[in-house]
């Protein structure tokens, strides 16, 4: 289907899909987009998402065997896509990473930072940072500021769980706590991946320079890493109820191009053009940012931390 899109003219396309499905390809044709956390769950269907609107996709996992079999699965589709191998919770890693886009591409024009974790207790990288930390606040953080010098377009920093709680200045990498009766450090961390993002949205490197940092919500989803967590993973009130969340879970979140609808979305809609420093919901539309994420002392201690720990990558 892909393939045939791409062989339209946009006039052809407006005529037989509507106006919309013309500027999207338009908008795609000819893009290069990087998505971490490609090989599976919701990263894979953006990716498939934004091949079938004409972008050449680099997707970024693990394993290298399962990276490029995702990227020949989605190839197959129709779609130009591509795959890298990194642990994109490396600094060394993330160091590699960006030399190798910067080899393959004279311009990125979307760098979607997808990549998730939810380990069941506290670990450490080989950095010796907390490992959902290490993913979800300093690796994006780590891969935009390599990559700025490349990027063109825009950055989609993926969020998800239950975002919006405080954000505990003496917990930023679960130093005190990893998991409570409501509190997951999986949560945690993604409301601190939004302050994150509204700061690095107002850098001076990025402000005017063309360069677009906003956050999507995807909601739910049946994902790889959802169906492999143990119920030692919940906190402990929700514990009794996980063989119910088991049970309702595929049937509910199974399609998942539902939850990739809001970073596929960002990445491709001329609706978004130039828009930067705003959160999407689920449904593609603009919502208000906790108050945690918007909290100034939270975006700098935040901030500095991360300055802390890529000292010597970036």
């Amino acid at each position: 289907m892909a393939s045939i899109l791409h062989r339209l003219p946009s006039v052809a396309l407006g005529v037989i899909f509507g106006p919309s499905i013309s500027k999207v390809v338009d908008l795609m044709d000819g893009k290069t987009v990087l998505v971490t956390g490609g090989t599976g769950g919701i990263g894979k269907e953006t990716a498939r998402g934004l091949a079938a609107r004409g972008a050449r996709v680099i997707l970024v996992g693990r394993d290298p065997v399962r990276a490029q079999r995702a990227a020949d699965e989605l190839s197959a589709g129709g779609g130009r896509v591509e795959a890298l191998a990194a642990d994109v919770t490396r600094q060394r890693d993330l160091a590699r990473l960006a030399a190798q886009v910067a080899e393959r591409c004279d311009r990125l024009d979307v760098l979607i930072n997808n990549v998730g974790t939810n380990p069941p207790r506290r670990i450490l990288t080989e950095d010796g940072v907390e490992a959902t930390f290490a993913a979800h606040v300093l690796t994006p953080f780590t891969l935009t500021r390599l990559l700025l010098p490349l990027l063109g377009g825009r950055v989609v920093n993926i969020t998800g769980g239950i975002p919006g709680g405080p954000i505990e200045l003496d917990n930023l990498q679960a130093e005190r706590r990893y998991l409570g009766w409501t509190f997951s450090q999986y949560n945690h961390t993604k409301t601190m991946l939004m302050a994150m993002s509204l700061r690095f949205a107002e850098q001076e490197q990025v402000a005017g320079s063309g360069v677009t940092i906003n956050v999507a919500y995807p909601g739910h989803g049946h994902t790889p890493m959802n169906q492999s967590m143990t119920t030692a993973g919940f906190p402990y009130v929700y514990r009794p109820i996980v063989p119910l969340l088991r049970a309702v879970t595929p049937r509910i979140f199974g399609d998942l191009s539902k939850p990739s609808r809001s970073s596929v979305y960002l990445a491709s809609s001329d609706d978004v053009e130039g828009v930067t420093g705003t959160y999407f919901g689920r449904k593609c539309r603009r919502v208000p940012w906790p108050a945690s994420a918007l909290d100034r002392r939270n975006q700098d201690a935040i901030w500095t931390l991360c300055e802390a720990l890529t000292r010597e990558t970036v």
